[in-house]
């Protein structure tokens, strides 16, 4: 009789502690057994609007790969890259998609710059905003077997060229043309400004020694510093990153000093957002929203963030749409004193 209790008592334990492991399980799972207002029922496009290789590209391909490992959502991500018109053709598509909710956009500063340096008729006002996750930096590259080690040495280089060092980037009047031009306007330099896709092409190019340097993010040309190809002369950034792991023998992106300290007082830092087509419902985006706060708190994107440098920083609602307003107006000036903005 003892001996059936204790069993009948050991059961009752065991289809417990079997519920417990249950929604444990569940719940490491995401969004499984959760309810939403909305879900995809199709698959979801993450929209690049530049080419294979660059930041954004490598962001969107990353994402797709946590969503996938975790099995944050029940349907497939597809990475489209549409990298036509400096980023034009990736922002008009996704306006045209006006009410389609399984269509994400990654994007940068392109978000007004693109529109103000061309009279594009776009805004991203047009779109609904879904997330801020970081914001990126900019480093001034050379290629390593180039003779100058600090940026004086470059910007003294630049000067007796005489006009004729190369400075590729992507696209033109884009975030990597800006940066060029506000060191022009610095220094009294002048470069030849070389417009490629993407900021993988740009570190190839740099690579093969067909340009004198670039401006590339951080993730877009960290496998050729970790090689050796390039040398990295300052970030421009009111201060140094925060990542003090080695990326090459003897530097960290922490090592890399600012190019305010090297004497070039250049600073500019850009966004990473993802936006929805206008016309969406509000769940719709409340899940998107939902969705990259899960993204963002997993491992792997800690372990992306690092990798490449970047500054994390989750805004989403009316804090992002604020920091959009802001932003937008910061670029108007920019892009004024660059000389880039287009004739009304």
């Amino acid at each position: 009789m003892q001996n059936r209790q204790d069993r009948q008592h050991s059961t009752g334990r065991g289809k417990r502690f079997a519920v417990a492991i249950g929604a444990g399980v569940l719940a490491a799972a995401g969004f499984h057994g959760t309810a939403f207002a909305w879900e995809p029922a199709k698959p979801v496009e993450i929209v690049v609007p530049f080419s294979a290789g660059g930041a954004s590209d490598q962001m969107a391909r990353s994402i797709q790969s946590i969503i996938a490992k975790h099995q944050l959502m029940k349907q497939p991500v597809i990475v489209v890259n549409k990298a036509g018109a400096s980023g034009a053709e990736g922002l008009m598509d996704t306006k045209a998609s006006r009410g389609n909710p399984h269509k994400l956009l990654v994007t940068s500063s392109a978000l007004y710059t693109v529109p103000m340096a061309s009279n594009l008729p776009f805004s991203w006002r047009d779109l609904t905003p879904v997330a801020m996750v970081a914001q990126d930096e900019f480093v001034l590259w050379t290629n390593a077997s180039a003779p100058y080690k600090t940026v004086t040495e470059f910007v003294d280089s630049a000067k007796k060229s005489d006009g004729k060092t190369r400075m590729g980037g992507t696209s033109s009047k884009r975030e990597d043309q800006i940066i060029t031009t506000l060191i022009q306007k610095k220094t009294g330099t002048k470069f030849i400004y070389i417009p490629y896709k993407g900021g993988g092409e740009a570190a190839t190019q740099l690579s093969g020694q067909h340009i004198d340097a670039n401006v590339n993010n951080p993730s877009e040309s960290i496998a050729q510093w970790r090689a050796g190809e390039h040398r990295a002369l300052c970030v421009f950034a009111p201060e140094r990153m925060n990542y003090t792991t080695k990326v090459t023998q003897t530097q960290s992106w922490k090592d890399i000093p600012t190019c305010k300290e090297q004497g070039l007082d250049v600073q500019y830092q850009m966004l990473r957002v993802f936006m929805l087509p206008g016309g969406v419902t509000p769940d719709q985006q409340k899940y998107y929203v939902d969705l990259m706060q899960k993204i963002v708190a997993t491992p792997e994107w800690k372990e992306y963030l690092e990798r490449n440098a970047l500054k994390g920083e989750f805004i989403a609602g009316k804090p992002l749409e604020d920091f959009l307003v802001k932003d937008e107006n910061s670029h108007r000036e920019i892009l004024k004193e660059a000389g880039f903005m287009a004739a009304r």
